[in-house]
Parts: structure tokens; sequence; C-alpha cells
């Protein structure tokens, strides 16, 4: 019995609080953070690792894939050009093998210092109709002037999201800091691996400690290669799952068509 079988059998027991099935694990059904684009981040090198990532997403019943790959001017300086281009891909793959998939593109945007170029012009990807745009910042410490891009964001009418909030270690002892982003309209996308313990137990703490306040906005995979699909799935069998259900996600409404 492979691991997949096993979870489902876990979920068809008749514990206290277990579903009864497991037809669709993924209720959210879209998934807005992932680096499935070949050859062009630190995500996925081939096509045919691609597939086997959107395979899986199907499987568990994803119905929107919105990949995200990383757009910084050091160490990935990809353009919008680049990425709808990777679009094609993808699409590709998807009707060859007749996934039961829509695709779309936008990116994970680093708050350096050429971030603000592209905001003046409007050359970001967005995706949803209110126009969220994926954000990420520095590992060592948050922007000096976060509050001040993300205003700007807003009266250019993107709505910020924060990438993996949980996983900064400058807001570890500085909660009030994501209290604050979130109080000012800052929206906050939780890694899917940060519930399995893939980060860690201070990542995983700190990603409880969004989900108690129903903070999770977004759930997205921050899926990079075909080898971290078998521990994603454990998420599925853990009391974070739970948790995960009470939030007030948002990713369902990206089914809808962007105007």
């Amino acid at each position: 019995m492979n691991f997949w079988e096993k979870l489902r059998q876990t979920f068809t027991s008749t514990a206290e609080g277990v579903p009864t099935e497991l037809a669709e694990p993924c209720f959210w059904q879209v998934d807005m953070h992932s680096h499935l684009v070949p050859g062009i981040d630190d995500g996925v090198s081939s096509p045919e690792q691609s597939l086997e990532c959107l395979q899986q997403f199907a499987a568990w019943g994803i119905r929107k894939v919105i990949t995200t790959p990383h757009v910084s001017r050091d160490w990935f300086p990809n353009s919008s050009a680049t990425l709808r281009q990777g679009l094609h891909t993808l699409q590709a793959l998807v009707d060859e093998h007749q996934l039961p998939l829509t695709i779309e593109v936008a990116a994970e945007y680093m708050l350096d210092e050429f971030f603000p170029d592209l905001l003046e012009t409007d050359d970001l990807l967005t995706f949803g109709p209110e126009r969220y745009v994926l954000i990420e910042t520095g590992w060592a410490s948050a922007p000096q002037q976060l509050d001040d891009l993300l205003f700007r964001m807003k009266t250019r009418g993107y709505t910020p999201v924060l990438a993996h909030p949980e996983r900064y270690a400058y807001f570890f002892e500085h909660q009030d800091a994501l209290t604050h982003l979130h109080e000012t309209g800052c929206l906050f996308q939780l890694n899917w691996p940060s519930l399995t313990g893939r980060y860690g137990d201070r990542v995983l703490t700190q990603a409880r400690w969004l989900l108690k306040r129903g903070w999770v906005d977004f759930i997205g995979s921050d899926l990079h290669r075909p080898s971290s699909l078998t521990a994603l799935a454990t998420l599925f069998a853990s009391a974070d799952y739970q948790l995960l259900q009470k939030q007030p996600l948002l990713n369902q409404s990206l089914l809808k068509e962007t105007v």
C-alpha cells in the first residue's frame, strides 16, 4: 500500500473530527504560489517535472494553478514577457495530457531596490479580480520602507499579498509587526509546507499563530520540485488541516475568470 492509499484509509476512519472521505483534499481548489515554469528560477528544471507536479495537483482537487516564478534583479531578473512565454509551456502540457486544470502565470516579486521601478511602470503580473501581487522580502531583515511600498502599491490599485510571513525570522520575536501589516491591509499567504514541519519548529509555531488568529488569506504550496509532493501530503492527516478549514481563504474566489 502506497502513502496516498494509507492516507485515504486514515481519512475513512470513524474517529471523531476526522472527515469521512478525502476525495478532494485541496478544498481550496486554487494553488496561487509555485515555481513550475521550467528552468527560469530555483523551481522545476524540466517540463517533465512540471507535469509531475501538475498531475498531482489535479489528483488532489486543485482546479487552477497560478504559478509564480521569482522576480528579483540580483538572482532571477525575469521579465514579464519571459514569464508569459513560460505560460505557453505549461498550457501545452495541460492540453497534451488533458489535465482538468486552468493555468495562469503571475510572479513572486522581491521587494528589492528595483521593485519601485516595476511598480511605477505598472509592469507587475497580477492575479484575481483584486489585482493581487505576491511579494516577498529579504531573509535578513525587513525592507526599510515596507510600509511605504505597500501604500504605493495600494494607491496604484494593487492588493499586496505577503508570501509566507511565517518564515521570516525577524517576525518571530516581533509579531506586533505582523499585526500591523495585517491591520493595514496587507494580505497573508501561508506556505503549505510550513504546516508539515518543512522549515522547522519556529516556522511551524508562527504558522499556527497565524492560523489561530484567522489571518491566513491564501494557502499556497510554494512547490519547487516533485520531490516535495510526498511531504506536502502529510498535511491532510494533521490537526492543522482542520484549522486551515476554518480560515477565511480567498483561494476559491480565484476560480472566477479575471476581467
